[in-house]
């Protein structure tokens, strides 16, 4: 297992028993964003890094329950957390690396990363890992409950412009990846990243 993913077990495993306790708020943030992706009944859709599955609920309830709903994380003890919060009734979860998803190409209506692009070690390969799963014309998600200002002020930091999320170096990133970028919002109270998957 490389550094990369070493660290980032070690930084959500040692959080994950009171993550939900922490963004106890997050719901209604999480169904927004949802809601945008467009989804239908029986589409499939991956929750990418999905943590302790905050996203499951209201992907579920947008897919019906003839949809598919995946949530694959690196970090067990995420993935422990969601089923003790009862959310493996929402989706399958899967002990996954966004690097290398054990899923047939083409195979995903849609995939959701919420505070997923900071955390990925190969942000362009990842990215086009995701392009691999899901089919031409799906959409890609990746949002954040607050947006990068009130995150940076939250973790004491000041927004650089080489930050990722950016949208002068997340539109380009995600074209070099197989995105076309259809909208982008970054405003205190959420971060909203949508892209069609090209092909």
């Amino acid at each position: 297992m490389s550094d990369d993913h070493t660290h980032v077990q070690e930084f959500f495993g040692a959080r994950a028993a009171d993550w939900d306790a922490r963004f106890p708020d997050d719901g209604p943030a999480y169904a927004a964003a949802v809601a945008e992706l467009g989804l239908r009944e029986g589409d499939r859709v991956l929750d990418a890094g999905c943590g302790t599955g905050r996203a499951l609920t209201p992907l579920r309830a947008a897919v019906g329950p003839s949809g598919a709903v995946l949530g694959a994380d690196l970090t067990p003890a995420m993935l422990q957390a969601a089923v003790r919060a009862g959310r493996d009734r929402d989706g399958q979860l899967l002990l996954a690396d966004v690097a290398a998803l054990p899923l047939r190409s083409s195979s995903l209506d849609a995939a959701f990363g919420a505070g997923l692009i900071s955390h990925l070690p190969d942000p362009a390969e990842n990215l086009r890992e995701l392009a691999r799963v899901v089919r031409p014309g799906g959409i890609l998600a990746l949002f954040h409950p607050i947006g990068r200002a009130a995150l940076a002020a939250r973790q004491g930091r000041r927004i650089t412009s080489e930050d990722l999320r950016a949208e002068p170096n997340l539109r380009p990133l995600l074209a070099g990846s197989g995105w076309r970028m259809t909208s982008y919002v970054d405003e205190d109270a959420r971060f909203l990243a949508l892209a069609v998957r090209e092909g």
